[in-house]
């Protein structure tokens, strides 16, 4: 007979190490595995449903404010590259090239896309031609190459997965509205299906992506107070357009310019709900994206009747929900522990006695509550148990993000927080690029995060030089 398969291990405590504590879970929830291409991982069957239900949740949003899917090539011409000088500048340590093909030496060199907006920018220089082909609002799901020297599963990998739209518009208030739309629906979807509230505001100029006028993100904090920017986007303006040479017979009939937005969301959000809800005993995952939604575990599986009534069970709840019923020869302890790793968000658990009562027990994966609950009416029993789950992991995560944000008023105040409270924090700034520096080689690596679109008063002046504010800013360190 073979081996049985051991319980789940024990993982390192955050508190103790939060770095490996987020290594342990990514591998023993067995959400990725290591690639022999450096920097690259695998996400393996569990972490990949993850990304799929966050892909099939997005897409339908986009597609709500028309966003159509499209897909570009993989490899892109250095020249075509070349055109836009800000871009190429801001990607061009992290590019890599493909310099050889079928054996022999490329006339000239082919970059592994790190984003489109070059591919992108070409295609709608060929289909623009009138003020009736706008606006073009356009999607891709793909992966993206960038060489990055320090990798963390999902975090900061060379190879990700993502979307990035691109949406070319008639007039500069169409494309900027454009561009707080979809920051407006990754605002809600964080809040709506990941359980995540964050910080949403505009980047300083010189924290903005390369080559936009102005950049927009959400900024969610994770369980030790640091930040990660979990989504951005961008408004061009002309700039790429122009270097395009993109132009459009306007509605006077005269030769235009359109403007242009890009936006975008990767896999690391998987990375911000293991940081954001997960505990000490692994996943804590929101509902709405979790591979398995409720897990029914048979109890004293071997007698008369049990599997049969969970098979019934199952084939209720199978149609509403992403269910999973095992019946492996594993023991029910076991299988707690590899479910509870593993974030589902309900344990059904189901033995003789409960069959004698007509009654099951459910257990919560957010605060581990066991609730015996009649067999009657089951569907929607469990359909409001999801939505109580998803709502205390969405206030326990705003209360960290509340608890975790300070406001500093002068230096001193700033450079104490940063040095002894991880978090957010709130403090005046002068607009000078020469501050956000300062303030970054002062604390080892702080950074601002966002201008809020509402901007409390928490001061008259800069809290680096004292000069008179122009903004409030949130700082922190970020993944």
């Amino acid at each position: 007979m073979a081996k049985q398969k051991k319980m789940v291990e024990a993982i390192t405590s955050m508190d103790v190490d939060f770095s490996k504590w987020y290594t342990d879970v990514c591998r023993k929830a067995e959400l990725m595995d290591y690639a022999s291409t450096k920097g690259c991982m695998i996400i393996e069957p569990y972490g990949y449903a993850i990304w799929e239900n966050i892909q099939h949740d997005l897409d339908a949003r986009f597609k709500k404010v028309g966003v159509q899917n499209v897909y570009m090539p993989l490899l892109i011409p250095e020249s075509l590259l070349q055109k836009e000088k800000d871009h190429v500048k801001g990607f061009a340590p992290e590019v890599a090239w493909v310099t050889e093909g079928g054996g022999e030496k490329l006339q000239e060199r082919l970059c592994i896309r790190p984003t489109s907006e070059t591919l992108f920018c070409e295609h709608f220089q060929k289909v623009i031609k009138s003020w009736r082909d706008l606006p073009k609002i356009y999607n891709q799901w793909c992966s993206v190459l960038r060489w990055e020297k320090t990798t963390r599963p999902f975090l900061r990998s060379s190879e990700f997965l993502w979307q990035e739209g691109h949406t070319m518009h008639e007039t500069e208030q169409e494309a900027e509205e454009m561009t707080l739309r979809m920051l407006q629906v990754y605002t809600d979807f964080y809040k709506d299906t990941l359980a995540i509230p964050a910080v949403t505001g505009k980047k300083t100029e010189k924290e903005k992506f390369a080559g936009a006028v102005s950049t927009y993100t959400i900024e969610p904090m994770m369980h030790n107070g640091v930040a990660l920017q979990g989504g951005t986007s961008h408004y061009f303006g002309k700039d790429f357009a122009e270097s395009y040479e993109i132009a459009f017979t306007g509605r006077d009939n005269k030769l235009q310019t359109p403007y242009q937005t890009s936006w975008g969301v990767s896999t690391r959000m998987i990375g911000a709900i293991i940081m954001v809800h997960g505990d000490d005993n692994g996943l804590v995952l929101p509902p709405k994206v979790a591979p398995i939604q409720v897990a029914i575990v048979p109890i004293a599986q071997h007698k008369e009747g049990v599997l049969d009534k969970c098979r019934e069970v199952y084939s209720e709840l199978y149609e509403t929900f992403r269910v999973k019923l095992d019946d492996s020869d594993q023991t029910p302890g076991w299988k707690f522990s590899q479910y509870e790793m593993q974030g589902v968000p309900l344990r059904l658990e189901l033995g003789p006695k409960d069959m004698e009562q007509g009654q099951c027990v459910l257990v919560r994966r957010d605060n581990g509550e066991k609730t015996v609950v009649p067999l009657e009416n089951l569907t929607d029993t469990v359909e409001k148990m999801l939505a109580d789950v998803h709502q205390n992991m969405y206030e326990k995560a705003l209360k960290n993000l509340e608890e975790k944000t300070f406001t500093a008023t002068n230096l001193e105040e700033f450079l104490d927080i940063a040095e002894n409270k991880p978090g957010f924090i709130k403090a005046m700034w002068c607009g000078d690029a020469a501050c956000e520096e300062t303030l970054k080689e002062k604390t080892g690596g702080v950074k601002s995060r966002c201008i809020p679109f509402v901007e409390d008063h928490v001061g008259d002046v800069c809290v680096c030089c004292g000069k008179p504010a122009k903004h409030m800013v949130y700082w922190g360190r970020q993944y």
